[in-house]
């Protein structure tokens, strides 16, 4: 099966350096930019959502710090 993959690779490799540098540069734009837009997009995502996680689990352990000093809450 791998080697069935590393095939297909191959095939695909060598279609894309045979075609002309316009049309290569025409399908570069049309497969890598939507899909370095898609990984952007899904860190973006997890980066926010790590970042609240981190905030939530933060936010509770200064409230009671702050309680147990006896400061008053803002």
């Amino acid at each position: 099966m791998l080697r069935e993959l590393a095939n297909r690779w191959d095939a695909v490799e060598l279609w894309v350096t045979q075609l002309a540098f316009p049309f290569q540069v025409m399908l570069a734009i049309v497969v890598v930019l939507p899909l370095c837009w898609l990984v952007a997009g899904l860190l973006d995502r997890t980066v926010d959502t790590a970042v609240l996680v981190a905030a939530r689990a933060r936010r509770p352990r200064r409230a009671s710090r702050a309680a147990a000093d006896g400061a008053p809450r803002r």
